[in-house]
């Protein structure tokens, strides 16, 4: 398992170039990258805060679950903090498993973990002010078929 939590920028491709460089043992890598989206053309920044111990065990606890639930031979959670732009990348999963099945359903689990669990803390700025983005009832509804 690789979990990152950071401040820097990365670059997608070559995480995953990387994460599956050498893999002969999976037949599967399926990888999710968000970006900062500005869904009505005015957010500035979004700044993202969070507990740093916390949050590493917290991802680190669910990536752990999905390896053992899907058998993945391996995981990869990158998630970003402090001020991104729009567009910029805010964070990427990717699952590695023997069946392409494992890989989608373990990467989409801890896409819905991370929107909906995960111990950060998101604010908006735009050109009217600042605003904490707010849990949303369709990332719930997604989280709530994995039990």
């Amino acid at each position: 398992m690789h979990i990152r939590v950071q401040p820097e920028q990365f670059d997608a491709g070559a995480e995953l170039n990387a994460f599956a460089q050498g893999r002969s043992d999976v037949g599967a890598v399926v990888s999710f990258t968000g970006v900062v989206r500005d869904t009505d053309g005015d957010l500035r920044e979004m700044l993202i805060e969070h507990y740093p111990g916390m949050t590493q065990s917290a991802i680190t606890k669910i990536a752990q679950e999905a390896v053992d639930r899907w058998v993945l031979a391996d995981c990869l959670v990158i998630h970003r903090y402090g001020s991104l732009k729009p567009g910029e990348p805010i964070m990427m999963v990717a699952a590695a498993a023997a069946h392409r099945a494992a890989s989608f359903e373990a990467a989409d689990f801890l896409m819905d973990y991370l929107k909906s669990r995960a111990p950060f803390w998101k604010k908006e700025l735009t050109s009217k002010g600042a605003d904490w983005v707010a849990a949303k009832g369709e990332d719930e509804d997604a989280l709530n078929r994995w039990r």
